[in-house]
C-alpha cells in the first residue's frame, strides 16, 4: 500500500503555533503523530514524505524518531530537510526533490507528480495526472494557489481537456489529520472539504 503526507515539521516548536495545531506541546504532538503511524502502516507499506520532516538542526533526536516510524519511507526533499547526516539518509529507501509514481484504489489506475512545492504547470496536467504537493501549509499562498490553478483552467484552451487536481497533502490539513493517507482517503477527504 502507498501512503502520503507532507509537513510534519518534527521537532519544530514553533509549528504548532504558525499552524495552529491542536496539540498542547510538541511531545504530544510526535506521540499521536507516531502512534496514529505506526498503527497504521506496515514494514511492506510505501511512506513518501513530502517534504519537511522536520526543522534542520535536530539530527539526533530525528534520526531516533524516523527509526521508529514503520514502512518503507522515501522523502521529496523540502526546504526544511536537512539529509547531510549518512545515518539519516538510511532510515529511507529513497531521497529524491521530484517524484513520479503510480497507483490505484478500486480498480482504477493514477499517475501522481509529486512534491514539496507546489506546481503551476506539471507533466500530464489536465490529463490525469494528479498533483500532490506541501510546503503552503494553511496560509493564503496556498488559497492563491489553488485560485490560480482554476484561473488558468478557465482561461488556457489548452488545459480543458480534462480535470486538473493538485492537492495539499501537509499533515495539518483535515483530509491527512497528522497521519499518512491512502491516495483514496486523500481524495475522498478533499472532495468532501472543498464541497
Amino acid at each position: 500500500m502507498k501512503y502520503y503526507i507532507s509537513d510534519l515539521h518534527l521537532f519544530h516548536k514553533a509549528s504548532i503555533e504558525f499552524d495552529n495545531r491542536p496539540y498542547k506541546d510538541i511531545e504530544t504532538m510526535h506521540d499521536y503523530i507516531r502512534t496514529k503511524w505506526n498503527n497504521k502502516i506496515t514494514n511492506g507499506d510505501t511512506v513518501y514524505i513530502l517534504g519537511d520532516m522536520s526543522l534542520r538542526g535536530q539530527k539526533e533526536n530525528l534520526i531516533s524518531f524516523v527509526s521508529t516510524l514503520k514502512g518503507q519511507k522515501v522523502l521529496v526533499k523540502g526546504n526544511h530537510d536537512d539529509v547531510s547526516d549518512y545515518r539519516y539518509q538510511q532510515l529511507f529507501m529513497e531521497i529524491c526533490d521530484y517524484k513520479e509514481v503510480h497507483d490505484s484504489f478500486e480498480g482504477k489506475n493514477y499517475d501522481l507528480v509529486l512534491s514539496h512545492y507546489p506546481i503551476f504547470s506539471w507533466k500530464n496536467m489536465g490529463r490525469g495526472w494528479i498533483h500532490l504537493y506541501g510546503h503552503t501549509h494553511n496560509s493564503v499562498e496556498d488559497e492563491l494557489y489553488i485560485k490560480t490553478l482554476d484561473d488558468m483552467v478557465n482561461n488556457c484552451e489548452h488545459m480543458q481537456r480534462g480535470p486538473v487536481c493538485a492537492i495539499n497533502v501537509g499533515c495539518m490539513k483535515p483530509w491527512m489529520n497528522y497521519e499518512p493517507r491512502t491516495l483514496k482517503e486523500i481524495i475522498d477527504g478533499y472532495s468532501l472539504c472543498i464541497c
